[in-house]
């Protein structure tokens, strides 16, 4: 009979803890914009200050791991936290760039992209004055470890890009994205490293690959240039290890890279797409609806696996991205600009899903 009086407790404890560090950081209770009711409640900010990106769970629901430049570190680094955003522990190395961390499914080790093996320093971002684009480091690998960030294991040794790793349901790949082929492709690899499989091959931009729940479909992102003029330009970016996200599509296919579809065709940047564990659905960030290609909002939508029925989830002024859904169904956590003190700041929330 105690159980309950404790649990309650305990949240009570949570919710004031949570209060009072953002009356004493400055940050207001974040609301829902009255559209964003429609699948969204009770929506919860996990952290406060910096850039904070990427943020997946654990496969149980009760842990979060995600990038950060926030305290001392001027480029993303690794972190974890529990779920109601306790807890922040840095599970990285603290040197180099990391990107795209995420859980072993029985939550005993984690993986991420990172450049430290290159330098110990931030790698130089692209010049500014090219406009946005990415930087497709040469020192990035995939690099695993236990959950605290101890008995780190690299599992890519190529000399181009391997990163944006993900971990299947049933723990036994990892699909990213590399370089090594001499274009940006989608590949899958075994847990520790061994038997590397290349499952796209169409000139462009593949990246950002998820299975689905049941580990049959990877999704994930695409550029497709098809005009001379812009397979050409597409190219002399590559040559320079960078890339130009401005035109992605969302695709799908089976797990062993057969079976390709598109499921967008609007010509904007659309990307992070996960799997609804209903397995019907695929939620990601788009611009679709942003006359201003300049300007940084990026809402989430919601997508049938055929590519039908598009629903606009999130209606906020700036940027949305990076959503995840928990296994159950019944909260989804995303990255946004929404409530910052600045409007370059991205923190993490988390809400509960509506069907």
């Amino acid at each position: 009979m105690q159980k309950p009086r404790l649990v309650l407790i305990a949240a009570i404890i949570a919710v004031a803890t949570a209060a009072l560090f953002q009356a004493q950081v400055g940050y207001k209770q974040p609301q829902l914009h009255e559209k964003e009711k429609a699948h969204l409640r009770n929506i919860q900010q996990l952290s406060f200050g910096g850039e904070n990106a990427e943020a997946y769970f654990s496969y149980d629901g009760k842990k979060v791991i995600f990038q950060s430049t926030h305290g001392p570190y001027k480029c993303d680094q690794i972190f974890t936290m529990n779920a109601d955003g306790s807890k922040m522990t840095l599970v990285s190395t603290g040197k180099g760039r990391t990107t795209c961390g995420y859980f072993t499914p029985d939550g005993k080790r984690i993986i991420y992209a990172s450049t430290h093996l290159g330098s110990p320093d931030c790698p130089p971002p692209p010049d500014p004055a090219m406009g946005y684009i990415w930087a497709l480091y040469r020192s990035f690998d995939i690099f695993s470890a236990n959950a605290d960030g101890t008995g780190l294991k690299r599992l890519t040794t190529t000399d181009r890009y391997d990163a944006e790793g993900t971990v299947s349901p049933d723990g036994k790949k990892i699909v990213f994205t590399s370089l090594r082929s001499g274009d940006l492709e989608i590949w899958d690899m075994n847990s520790d490293g061994s038997n590397p499989r290349q499952l796209t091959d169409d000139i462009g931009y593949d990246g950002g690959p998820w299975h689905s729940q049941d580990g049959q479909y990877i999704v994930w992102r695409a550029a497709r240039p098809k005009a001379p003029q812009d397979v050409q330009s597409y190219k002399d970016l590559l040559a320079k290890d960078l890339v130009k996200p401005d035109k992605l599509e969302i695709m799908i296919m089976k797990a062993d890279g057969s079976e390709k579809r598109q499921l967008t065709s609007n010509g904007k940047a659309n990307f992070a797409p996960f799997f609804h564990p209903n397995g019907r659905q695929i939620v990601f960030a788009s611009n679709v609806n942003n006359p201003n290609p300049r300007s940084p909002n990026f809402d989430l939508y919601l997508i049938n696996r055929d590519g039908t029925g598009l629903q606009q989830i999130t209606f906020d002024e700036g940027f949305d991205g990076f959503p995840m859904f928990t296994n159950d169904g019944k909260k989804m956590i995303w990255g946004s600009n929404r409530n910052g003190k600045t409007g370059s700041e991205t923190n993490v929330f988390i809400a509960d899903w509506i069907e």
